[in-house]
């Protein structure tokens, strides 16, 4: 008979024996990581034998499917859920809070209310953070960037297909030189 001589070499010959078979006759892993064509993260899938011992689990890519694992792997995704379900509602309410509010932006213009610069969506952003409402300007949806003074209404997009639409003036800088 020939002595295994590696650790990792009879830790291997030991999962061989205890591998799930799945219902074509292939091994039954749970990914740990994301593998393409495969699955994703979470997901038991089947693959051929020497797949399953030679790469998967000793690159640390999948795990042995047992219920215990399976029971881990459910709890994890409910607990994501509610986290997600959580960020949503506080995304709505963010665009419930946006649809009731208007802000205003200075800016410098001519007589007849031609910006010497424009307003973007920096600018909007910076409105906001001093409303204490934090939001990339990434998030801000202009179609051009506000040239003249007036009164905009502005898409915002919050995530997770929650768009919003906030009140922006624009307004002439206030002096206050005195003559």
């Amino acid at each position: 008979m020939v002595a295994i001589k590696s650790k990792r070499a009879r830790n291997v010959a030991k999962a061989s024996r205890r591998l799930p078979r799945g219902p074509h006759g292939g091994i039954q892993l749970l990914l740990i990581q994301t593998v393409d064509p495969h699955g994703k993260q979470g997901e038991v899938i089947e693959v051929k034998r020497g797949y399953a011992l030679n790469y998967l689990i000793p690159q640390g890519l999948a795990t042995i499917a047992t219920d215990h694992h399976k029971r881990m792997v459910e709890k994890h995704r409910a607990k994501l859920a509610e986290i997600r379900k959580q960020r949503l509602v506080g995304l709505q309410n963010l665009a419930k809070e946006l649809r009731e509010k208007s802000i205003s932006i200075e800016a410098n213009a001519n007589e007849e209310g031609h910006l010497y610069g424009s307003v973007g969506p920096e600018d909007i952003a910076k409105a906001l953070r001093l409303d204490n409402i934090v939001l990339e300007p990434n998030q801000v949806k202009l179609v051009g960037p506000l040239k003249e003074l007036g009164l905009y209404t502005v898409r915002i997009y919050l995530g997770s297909d929650i768009e919003s639409e906030i009140k922006v003036w624009v307004v002439p800088v206030v002096s206050n030189e005195k003559k």
